[in-house]
Formats: C-alpha cells, structure tokens, sequence
C-alpha cells in the first residue's frame, strides 16, 4: 500500500468541504434553510426522491423544506465516514448520513423514523468557497417505530 502525502491545499480543501457538509446538516436542523445559500450553488440540482422528496433546483427545495421541516419537531442529522475525491477546482464526495425525525401522530404520541442514507455530492470551489453544485440522496434503509418522546 503506497502512502502520499497531501497537500497544505488538499488538507485545506478536505476541512472547508467537511464544514460544509456539516453546515447542510445544521441548517436542517434548525430550520435555517436560507443558509442554503452559501453552501449550494445558485443553479444546484438536489435529489430527495428516492425517499419521496422533490428533485430540483435550490428556490425548489427551499421552498419544500420550508414548507415541510415545520410539522418536523424532532431532527437531527448525523455524518461520518466521509469520501472526498479532489480534482482541481471540483471534488465529489459520499458521506453517511443516519438521520432520525419525528412526526405527532395522535395526542402526544410521535412517530420515530430513522432513515439510514448516503449524500453523493458534487462539489466546485468559488471565489465563495467551496458549494455543493449537485446532491443526490442514496437510499439505505427507513426504520419506524410510536412512542413518545421523552
């Protein structure tokens, strides 16, 4: 096995994409979505099919999640073992995602649903920074269960 060694730019380019990655999740979580602005592109395409979401452009998915992250009380995203590949001024990356939220269902009840996903990104370097300029959401599993939250 051959080791290299990266450079100050690669390791700089890794750490502002991983940021990045984060600042998606936390802009989730606090429903901040207009933060979406300095970490996609203006002209992004971003896939939530494949677990019945809309496939489209930034305003789109704003516009979606604003909508639908209200009735969301309880969410929070998880991220690890990240993949980078670095070429030049763009990168792709895939980074696990477990991802569990809540909907009320009766009373005081909710419904617990972890979903078990991947983000396949492609991303470019701006004069801004580094952007996802294309996320695609890879199925793994969905887990339901009721029961209140305590």
């Amino acid at each position: 096995m051959s080791k290299t060694t990266m450079s100050l730019q690669e390791v700089a380019d890794r750490m502002e994409i991983n940021n990045l990655l984060i600042d998606y999740c936390d802009a989730v979580d606090r429903d901040e979505i207009d933060r979406f602005d300095d970490i996609f592109t203006p002209d992004a395409l971003i896939d939530y099919s494949v677990f019945g979401g809309p496939r489209g452009g930034l305003e789109e998915i704003k516009a979606f999640l604003k909508e639908v992250l209200p009735r969301v009380p309880v969410k929070q995203h998880m991220i690890a073992n990240s993949r980078v590949w670095l070429d030049g001024d763009t990168a792709r990356s895939r980074t696990l995602c477990f991802n569990p939220m809540s909907v009320p269902v009766a009373g005081d009840q909710l419904e617990m649903t972890y979903y078990g996903l991947w983000y396949v990104d492609t991303l470019v370097r701006t004069e801004a920074g580094w952007r996802i300029s294309e996320r695609l959401e890879e199925k793994s599993y969905i887990f339901k269960a009721a029961g209140s939250l305590e």
